[in-house]
């Protein structure tokens, strides 16, 4: 896990032509995105299409994810971050708890830009796999440069599946995708780009990286 500062970002949507600042919470995230070595080490289950330990898990949906997360918590001795209804579309953020979660998509955006403010951290063919070098398929993770903060794959190879709902009234429980992945032009492979999906939603060029909290005395809960 790698220690992000606290920062403001600010997040725009070419769909609406709007752009908002949001302030962000120091916080932990991973070096790369979950490998299907340590999904099936949580899991129990390879779902990928292109099968290899340091390949990036993907086929994999947000709810996937989220109970990702809450399964490493527990095998850890954390305290889950979500409370998850049997629905398999929602989920409750428990803020206080000290567990793994998803990253919200300004904690994403403020950790892929690491202080740059460019659409990328570099040069593209330099940190990212995407469709004008991966060949059709995912690579193993940390196998391009990272960038300033020690994140890798921020860009390309598989997309991240973040917590926040898209835009509820027009798309409702659809979730925010960030990053591009390894079969997406180079203009997808952008630090500002937002993709957006059904939460049940499998592909196998989305995938996901696990975040922690730097927890304040006196956070509460809040739904989404």
């Amino acid at each position: 896990m790698v220690a992000v500062p606290a920062g403001r970002v600010t997040l725009s949507d070419r769909r609406t032509r709007t752009s908002w600042p949001v302030e962000v919470a120091p916080f932990q995230l991973a070096a790369h995105p979950v490998t299907q070595s340590l999904y099936a080490q949580v899991t129990g289950r390879r779902p990928s299409s292109a099968q290899g330990d340091r390949l990036p898990v993907e086929g994999v949906s947000w709810a996937d994810a989220v109970r990702f997360c809450n399964a490493l918590s527990r095998r850890e001795g954390l305290t889950p971050a979500y409370r998850l209804p049997a629905d398999g579309e929602t989920a409750e953020w428990d803020t206080r708890a000290d567990g793994y979660r998803l990253p919200t998509e300004a904690e994403w955006e403020h950790a892929c830009r690491a202080g740059s403010t460019g659409p990328r951290y570099g040069r593209l063919d330099e940190v990212a796999w995407y469709q004008g070098n991966s060949q059709g398929r995912s690579h193993p993770v940390g196998g391009k440069r990272p960038n300033a903060w020690g994140l890798y794959d921020m860009l390309g190879n598989v997309w991240d599946w973040c917590w926040d709902v898209y835009d509820a009234e027009v798309y409702g429980a659809y979730r925010v995708l960030r990053g591009g992945g390894w079969a997406d032009e180079h203009w997808s492979c952008r630090a500002s780009v937002r993709r957006r999906s059904h939460p049940t939603f499998r592909i196998d060029d989305v995938g996901f990286r696990v975040a922690r909290s730097a927890l304040p005395a006196d956070n509460a809960a809040r739904t989404g």
